[in-house]
């Protein structure tokens, strides 16, 4: 096994876009939801203002999946009031004098976050990766091994469900009173429905209707002038939204509905937010087992407290680019962590690769397999990286924190980002930067507004405003910073084969490997630490590596403890090299660089039939399938293929056809 390291790569053509979901032309969200008369009545305006923040999707701890997420921490009512201002604002986008490519020249490449080295010895070549978000498909590998697929809309028989009517009963206008009634927007106690065409039957319809798809709102019948009146009233104040009505769930039932959810273009807290906004109710009764990436195509299992599938199936009427299905009731919830992994579908178009190129390149990740790097989304996309921040937190430098936050900087950025930066720099007022920005849940926008509530004096409580596992996606982004150049330097160091000193692990525990045992293993079993105060570091020249790069950055790798208990990092252990599973690849040829080229879980419910090719095209692409372990980059994968740096400042200098 031969190893290689990047010496400046030269590509004809190439316009890989990663995982990242921030960074897209506006042209991406062409295809808007639609809306029907079953779903709220203000429409989908201000949706995308409700989702995790932060405004450069901060990645997540290398201990878990990055393909998961943690959820946000619970906020204060007064906080969650804030919050929501920004479902009814939407900031337009303004455009950049800018291309998208020349504020890219300040992004970073994979050699600024210690992405060095390949492990194949083929030629790499050139292909284009996420032309089109249906080209990069991810299906979930659930706890039990199995690949979660779409494959049955149907709803299961329960006759405890309503009737159908009651998503059809209310008007519009019904609708959008019990709304505002339901999330406290107007100063009504009460909401009253005549009931036309009075029999028991329709004010039964009309009762099991509010409380259904209103939650935490109560009913009764009134007389009004010898006119029956449905009155809708708040049952327990405000926390009654977010716990759904207890006596309402048969106990026979699991209070748990699990869904498989296919969506298109819409990273999962998105999705999530998207969902709880047309089922009025909030995001947190929604558990998963790991979040997805927006620019692709991706099936996952979700699981909701006490909603029913009859109510989410209603929903395949409402949104685009969504279907929910093969529904069951279960107990218990879902865990972050708990999948097996991910298994994608990927097409890289118009390749320049020789068949035997390509058979090199394939085999030689079946067999040997990748660097098991941190991707580029993990550092951020402008020019301050995440990892930086991180540093500043672990050095205690708060004002130091709060400046790569807020500062203005190169890069690609929405335009009331921009403004806010101007404003902070200029003022150094939170309030008046908290004025520009028309979505306050972005992580500029809360800790501007820390510093508004705790002021300037007072950093760290400020930057505590800001939900905990978003504050720890800043350090983690530095562990990962330091595992990626220090797995580099082992390579470099070693090669591919185990040595005395390397650490492999046993259980859930490190040991190091002994002279006697070093042909017992394989590179597949050598882990590196993240550095930590919880973990040991290896037995040869790596080890002072570590300590070097630390001291450089002015921490101490013996005391990774920091005073405030949350940002002490216990650290944790990763594979060096992985081996993708299920491997399997096809080289086909094409004309239009428009049609799919591989059926969808829809395309299939829809009896499609598969795409069917020449033997010669204008243009060739590599469909390849893998299954990866989770807290793997499929990027980092087919960058091993290609041999070509997996940057957004890389790509889209040398071409940007990936925005289209």
């Amino acid at each position: 096994m031969e190893m290689t390291e990047i010496t400046g790569v030269s590509l004809k053509r190439g316009s890989l876009a990663i995982e990242d979901s921030d960074i897209v032309a506006p042209a991406e969200e062409a295809k808007r939801q639609k809306v029907s008369e079953c779903c709220p009545t203000k429409g989908q305006d201000g949706l995308e203002n409700n989702s995790l923040p932060s405004s450069e999707k901060v990645p997540g701890p290398p201990e878990t999946a990055r393909e998961g997420k943690k959820n946000s921490d619970p906020q204060s009512e007064e906080e969650e009031e804030e919050e929501e201002d920004g479902l009814s604002e939407r900031g337009e986008e303004e455009e950049e004098a800018e291309s998208f490519a020349d504020m890219m020249k300040h992004g970073l490449t994979e050699l600024d976050v210690g992405i060095t080295k390949f492990v194949s010895s083929h030629q790499g070549f050139s292909g284009i990766l996420k032309e089109r978000y249906s080209d990069f498909i991810v299906h979930e590998i659930g706890k039990d091994g199995r690949i979660s697929h779409l494959s049955d809309l149907s709803v299961p028989v329960d006759e405890e469900d309503p009737s159908e009517d009651v998503f059809t009963v209310l008007t519009a206008e019904e609708k959008q009173r019990l709304e505002e009634l339901q999330l406290f927007k107007n100063k009504e106690t009460s909401v009253a429905i005549e009931v036309i065409e009075d029999t028991k039957e329709k004010r039964t319809v009309i009762h099991q209707a509010i409380k259904s798809l209103f939650p935490g709102l109560e009913t009764k019948t009134e007389d009004r002038e010898g006119k029956k009146y449905i009155v809708a009233y708040h049952a327990a104040g405000k926390k009654a939204l977010a716990n759904p009505r207890k006596h309402s769930w048969p106990k026979s039932r699991g209070s748990y509905c699990h869904f498989v959810l296919y969506k298109e273009n819409k990273d999962t807290m998105d999705a999530i937010n998207l969902l709880s906004k047309y089922l009025r109710v909030k995001p947190n009764i929604f558990s998963y087992m790991g979040t997805k990436d927006k620019r692709a195509i991706t099936v996952q299992e979700i699981a909701v407290l006490k909603i029913t599938a009859q109510r989410l199936a209603h929903l395949n009427k409402c949104l685009m680019n969504f279907k929910l299905g093969n529904f069951s009731y279960q107990k218990n919830p879902l865990k972050l962590g708990e999948l097996q992994g991910n298994h994608f579908t990927v097409v890289l178009r118009n390749i320049t690769g020789t068949d035997d190129q390509v058979e090199q390149a394939m085999n030689s990740l079946k067999e040997i397999g990748f660097i098991n790097y941190y991707g580029m989304q993990r550092f951020g996309t402008t020019a301050v990286p995440t990892y930086q921040v991180g540093r500043a937190i672990l050095q205690n430098s708060w004002a130091e924190v709060m400046d790569l936050i807020l500062k203005p900087r190169s890069g690609a950025e929405k335009g009331y980002l921009v403004k806010c930066r101007e404003e902070w720099a200029k003022t150094k007022d939170p309030a008046a930067a908290l004025r520009k920005l028309p979505v306050k849940r972005c992580v500029e926008g809360q800790l501007l507004r820390g510093l508004s509530r705790y002021g300037m004096k007072n950093i760290v409580s400020a930057f505590g405003i800001i939900p905990r596992n978003n504050r720890l996606m800043y350090i983690h982004s530095y562990q990962s910073y330091v595992w990626n150049n220090m797995a580099s330097k082992r390579i470099e160091e070693y090669g591919l084969k185990p040595v005395p000193g390397d650490l492999v692990l046993k259980g859930a525990t490190a040991t190091y490997i002994e002279e006697d045992d070093v042909n017992n293993y394989s590179i597949h079993d050598v882990v590196m630490p993240l550095p930590g105060f919880d973990v040991i570091y290896p037995k040869h020249k790596i080890s002072e590596s570590y300590r070097e790069m630390l001291t450089a950055d002015n921490l101490d790798i013996d005391n990774m403890r920091h005073k405030i208990r949350d940002y002490s990092l216990s650290g944790a252990y990763r594979k060096i090299i992985i081996r993708p599973q299920n491997v399997s690849w096809e080289v086909v040829a094409y004309d239009d660089p428009k049609i799919p080229l591989f059926n969808t879980d829809v395309d299939n419910l829809e009896g499609k039939p598969p795409p069917v090719f020449a033997s010669e095209g204008k243009y060739k692409a590599l469909k390849m399938d893998f299954s990866l372990p989770p807290s793997t980059y499929a990027t980092m994968a087919i960058r091993e293929v290609l041999k070509m740096d997996t940057s957004i400042k890389n790509q889209t200098q040398l071409n940007t056809t990936w925005l289209r």
